[in-house]
This record gives structure tokens, C-alpha cells and sequence, in this order.
């Protein structure tokens, strides 16, 4: 059973009725001795780092999330979710991540031509960088997922697995050992995503 984890942040029942329509058992919670019960984790997260990561460490979620994954338990963060797992982020200021992944968050803002739009809406095609990932097993080159976000990982090449373009190449999926990463949502990428949820579930047997 996959638990998604409810720390104030994220778009939580979307992500839920898409594990569920692809038959999976899945639950929402914040509650940690809950959560522990998971096979596999789920770490949504929309809006400002700074404030997600201020609630999860509020929560004592964050030590949790930690513990979880030094025990082999597969994570997969989604969108903010995803930008949680590495060292830093530097929106607005700089900010501590999970550490999970080494690399960092950084603004799009001077990365990408001036001419195109930030926040980065809509669909784009992935760029597989690695063939052997295994969120990714079922996922095509070219297949398109649904963005958005101001903000990018980068210096992440030790767990890079796919990238997009959008004036350069940014960092679209990720994974190392048993922590995995999507910039993109796949609950909301139609049956491409599916594939990639199916991919985490079946990790979490």
C-alpha cells in the first residue's frame, strides 16, 4: 500500500484517485506511525520550497522521510516534492532540502531565453538519459508529461534519468537507489503518467 504524504502542501487527492484508478491501494496521511505502514511513499508539494520544507521539518516529517529511505523504502516526490529531495534550493534565499539527492534548486529566470514564459506550463517531451530507470521503464523517448514550475535541479548527473527542453534542457525525472523524482506531474499526464505510477507501485510490492 502506497502512502501519500499529507504535510499541508500538494495536490493530494488527484495524485489519489490516479493510483487508484490504475487499481492500487493508496491512503493520504500525515501521521507518521500511519505512513510507516506504507510500502512506498509518495511526496507530493506545490508552491514555495521554503514554506514546504519549513512544515515538513515542523512536522518531524522530514527526519521520518529520512528514516524511511535509509531503510529501503521507495520515495517518489512529485513537482515541489521532487526539488525536496536535493541539498538546497535557492528560491528566494537559500533553503536546506532532504539532502536525498545530491544537486540543487535554481530559478529559470536568466537560465532560459527571455522570450519564453516562466512559469513553464504545458506539455514536453522527455529526454530519456537513462534507459535503466526503472520509473521510467515503460516510457518512451519523446512521450510527453504536463510541467509546471519557475524552478529547475541542476549539478543532479549522479541521479539525472530524463530531461526536457525548454530553452535548455531541464531536469524532468530522477532517481538513486530507492529515491525517485519527477519534476513533472504525473497525475496529470494522462496515460503516460499511469505508466510511471505503475512503474513506483510496482516497486513497492
Amino acid at each position: 500500500m502506497i502512502g501519500i504524504i499529507d504535510y499541508g502542501v500538494g495536490n493530494l487527492f488527484s495524485l489519489k484517485s490516479s493510483f487508484e484508478a490504475i487499481g492500487e491501494e493508496v491512503f493520504v496521511s500525515g501521521d507518521k506511525d500511519e505512513l510507516s505502514k506504507a510500502t512506498g511513499l509518495i511526496l507530493p508539494g506545490v508552491g514555495a520550497f521554503a514554506d514546504a520544507a519549513q512544515k515538513l521539518r515542523d512536522s518531524g516529517l522530514d527526519e521520518f522521510v529520512r528514516a524511511e529511505v535509509s531503510e529501503g523504502k521507495p520515495l517518489m516526490g512529485i513537482c515541489l516534492g521532487m526539488q525536496l529531495l536535493f541539498e538546497k534550493s535557492f528560491e528566494y534565499g537559500e533553503h536546506q532540502g532532504l539532502g536525498l539527492l545530491k544537486g540543487q534548486v535554481v530559478p529559470m529566470l536568466h537560465s532560459i531565453p527571455e522570450e519564453l514564459k516562466i512559469p513553464h506550463i504545458g506539455w514536453n517531451a522527455l529526454h530519456i538519459t537513462n534507459t535503466d530507470c526503472p520509473i521510467l521503464k515503460d516510457i518512451n523517448e519523446g512521450d510527453c508529461v504536463y510541467f509546471v514550475h519557475s524552478y529547475y535541479a541542476q549539478d543532479c548527473e549522479d541521479s539525472l534519468c530524463a530531461t526536457t527542453e525548454y530553452g535548455k534542457e531541464l531536469t524532468a525525472a530522477v532517481a538513486k537507489d530507492n529515491v525517485y523524482g519527477c519534476q513533472f506531474h504525473p497525475e496529470k499526464s494522462g496515460a503516460v503518467g499511469m505508466k510511471i505510477l505503475r512503474a513506483f507501485s510496482e516497486l513497492c510490492k
